[in-house]
């Protein structure tokens, strides 16, 4: 019965290449949709609406007048209250779709000497015990949090970083941000996360790195103040307790930097000999 009906379907209309581009234009919003929400509360919240528009479909089918009355009295409101809790991720959507490899060729070059600056510094810091949050600008753009903190516009390297986030100087506090190949601007506030499933042995200064990438595609690099473990947020999710070379290879996969030599561990090892 529903093989012939599709044949039916398929013999009574005409279908051209305008209506194949037409469906996998669709596909591929739906897809981005659903990649962008996967591991997040947000994936509760559609299933959620989509079982009232289902709801709804079976009160039309069985003429439940009730119900149909109830769900169109409501549905609008419905669709003002989703775009108020999905704010967030309407935005990041946008700011996904509006992202092209023509803007990323115009970027600032990503060098592996700039990463191996950060590698060393966050492997200082935790050596001290001294909290840093240092984000790393990719192709969407850090002006709003930038604005927050103080301009510095200063070549990335060990001795910068390390002196930003020493304990007792003014710009400590808070974030600092690369743009391409420099230090755009130190102690940036950042959005702290509203997920309810991170663990509660998570401290301000990782829920305000998750927050920053959970809203832009920026990589965050963490040193943890009381244990001095160094952390890669990316995405809002989190890969802790990272090593000099672990955190240099996952910042070149991230950034895609090819590597070349020396490896991590002489990086750091010439970071001990300035000190």
């Amino acid at each position: 019965m529903i093989g012939d009906r599709i044949a039916l379907f398929l013999r009574t209309t005409e279908f051209s290449w305008l209506d194949a581009l037409d469906i996998l234009i669709v596909a591929f919003i739906i897809y981005e949709l659903l990649q962008l929400i996967r591991g997040t509360h947000a994936v509760q919240m559609a299933l959620g609406a989509m079982m009232l528009v289902i709801v709804y479909w079976v009160s039309q089918w069985a003429d439940l007048e009730t119900v149909n009355w109830l769900l169109r009295t409501f549905l609008p409101y419905v669709v003002f209250g989703i775009i108020v809790v999905f704010q967030a991720e309407i935005r990041k959507v946008l700011a996904h779709l509006g992202k092209t490899p023509l803007l990323g060729a115009f970027s600032a070059q990503r060098t592996e000497a700039v990463i191996d600056e950060v590698v060393l510094a966050a492997t200082t810091l935790s050596s001290q015990h001294t909290g840093a949050i240092v984000v790393i600008e990719r192709e969407m753009g850090l002006r709003t949090y930038i604005e927050t903190g103080i301009g510095l516009d200063a070549l990335v390297t060990y001795d910068l970083l390390v002196n930003v986030f020493s304990p007792g100087t003014p710009l400590h506090d808070g974030a600092a941000i690369i743009q391409g190949n420099r230090v755009a601007a130190a102690a940036c506030f950042l959005p702290l996360t509203v997920n309810p499933e991170l663990s509660r042995q998570l401290g301000s200064r990782h829920r305000a790195a998750i927050g920053v990438t959970e809203d832009t595609d920026a990589l965050a690099v963490v040193v943890s103040e009381e244990t001095g473990t160094i952390s890669l947020v990316t995405g809002g999710n989190i890969r802790r307790e990272l090593d000099a070379r672990s955190l240099k290879q996952a910042l070149l996969d991230a950034l895609e930097v090819e590597e070349s030599e020396p490896e991590p561990r002489q990086s750091v090892a010439a970071g001990a000999e300035r000190q």
